[in-house]
């Protein structure tokens, strides 16, 4: 009796040996399309996890900090080169995204790449510059990396900065240059209230071919700055709806 309980032990676990080997098999290790999120606080995420936040995003894998793909989950910025503490980083707009575009594209995975760091300034993303440089290096080490789109939200440190536009300008073309692809998706996101910096995204929508724009209006702020989790999530849904445009204009 005691040999039979024994091998049917034995017999459970190799089942669940192999059960875990399949569902392991069933699991993308490579996105199909691959998006760069950048920019800083709203970006990285402040708004607060909520139960089931922590849960693998379906058919959504992350870059994590050794270069491998990873099921996605929040926060998203975790691996950051350059982020702020721990436990600062939340829920962004990725998170939206992430679902939205698992939804809207099925059958592809898609690969997510958060590098934002809070309170940066758009000089700071400038050429050469510490920020810039660190996630252009990240990119660098992942062998046969396609950059589909990126994701941009910055501008709270640049509410009303006059030369915003022509910064933002430099930022797309230097992307574009070094990424090599000259009609790479661009998407940038509104900031919360009265700013000079979202009438300059609008005119960057207007002047910049390949580029869209994630509206704010509607959504709310818990700390008069910081989107909170509900409008970070629709913020992400936004963010795909513009996505997917660019994405189908550049396939036509």
């Amino acid at each position: 009796m005691k040999l039979f309980c024994r091998l049917a032990s034995i017999l459970l676990l190799l089942a669940a040996f192999l059960q875990s080997a399949v569902n392991a098999a069933d699991q993308p290790t490579k996105p199909d399309l691959v998006f760069l999120l950048i920019g800083q606080s709203n970006m990285a995420g402040r708004a607060a996890l909520e139960k089931g936040d922590e849960k693998p995003i379906a058919n959504v894998l992350l870059l994590d900090d050794k270069g491998q793909w990873i099921p996605a989950a929040n926060p998203l910025n975790r691996f950051a080169t350059d982020r702020k503490d721990l436990s600062m980083q939340r829920i962004s707009p990725g998170a939206g995204f992430a679902h939205e575009m698992s939804a809207k594209l099925p059958g592809k995975t898609i690969g997510l790449i958060s590098n934002a760091r809070g309170g940066s300034s758009i000089q700071q993303w400038g050429k050469g510059q510490a920020l810039y440089v660190h996630a252009m290096t990240r990119l660098s080490k992942v062998k046969g990396l396609r950059i589909d789109g990126v994701l941009w939200h910055q501008g709270e440190s640049n509410r009303n900065d006059a030369d915003y536009l022509e910064r933002l300008t430099e930022l797309i073309l230097r992307l574009r240059t070094e990424l090599k692809n000259d009609d790479l998706p661009f998407v940038a996101g509104e900031i919360y209230g009265e700013g000079t910096v979202n009438a300059h995204m609008q005119q960057m929508v207007e002047t910049i071919p390949h580029t869209g724009l994630a509206r704010a209006n509607g959504l709310t702020v818990f700390d008069k700055v910081h989107f909170d989790r509900k409008s970070q999530l629709t913020l992400g849904q936004r963010y795909a709806t513009e996505m997917l445009r660019l994405l189908d204009s550049n396939r036509q």
